[in-house]
């Protein structure tokens, strides 16, 4: 089995007096550290599946098994339990905290979700400021920083806790085409030195060209994976 394996996936949604079909009948399989993206329209279910992914919601129907736990039958404090010691994310709006450095924002999910001693605090931030390239800019805020440096701590906040999987979702909707392009090659780097997977969603389809495995969706069904060198039905 891999990191994670989706079965069946169904996740419907109740708008109103509308019934909405989120997700229907998705199955993958994904390997540990691997550099996944799952494409497709707005709406077509790929934030939806991360969220699932990412134990921020559960399925409908089907199992979603990450790390080797069904999280769909996990209940909420234990999905958050699972979260902090398995997952970290990346948000396109980068989500740093604006009243902290770059240091403390990197620090903060050890503080918060893992009780880490001091030392042991202090020597994770140092490597991954000095793996992103951020070490020089350590006590600086975010509003004094660029967007690409913003997402540069960004990943290395999810990537503190040491977890298995960092989901992304639309992690380049805010930088250039340059930036995002850097950003992406830093997560490769990163999934490459820390063996940790990498799941993200995205619209651009120059950037698709960066992912190993390309999930695509429409109206919530998967309707095709790609891989380099060679092409599958997913």
């Amino acid at each position: 089995m891999g990191l994670i394996s989706a079965e069946h996936i169904d996740k419907n949604y109740r708008v109103g007096d509308v019934d909405v079909r989120a997700l229907r009948d998705v199955s993958f399989e994904i390997s540990p550290a691997s550099f996944v993206s799952f494409i497709g329209p707005s709406g077509s279910g790929k934030t939806t599946l991360l969220n699932l992914i990412g134990c921020l919601d559960a399925p409908s129907s089907g199992r979603m098994i990450v790390a080797g736990t069904d999280v769909g039958t996990l209940d909420r404090g234990q999905r958050a339990h699972f979260r902090g010691a398995n997952i970290g994310f990346i948000f396109q709006d980068f989500n740093l905290l604006s009243v902290l450095t770059v240091y403390e924002n990197i620090e903060y999910p050890l503080l918060m979700v893992q009780k880490i001693p001091p030392g042991e605090r202090r020597q994770r931030v140092t490597s991954l400021l000095e793996a992103v390239g951020m070490a020089d800019q350590k006590d600086k805020n975010p509003d004094q920083i660029s967007g690409g440096q913003k997402q540069r701590v960004a990943i290395a906040r999810a990537l503190v806790t040491n977890p298995k999987l960092v989901l992304a979702d639309e992690p380049t909707a805010n930088l250039d085409h340059d930036t995002a392009y850097m950003v992406l090659n830093l997560m490769k780097k990163m999934r490459d030195e820390f063996k940790t997977t990498f799941i993200f969603s995205t619209h651009d389809q120059k950037i698709v060209g960066e992912a190993e495995i390309i999930h695509t969706l429409e109206d919530g069904k998967l309707t095709g994976t790609k891989t380099k060198g060679g092409n599958g039905n997913g």
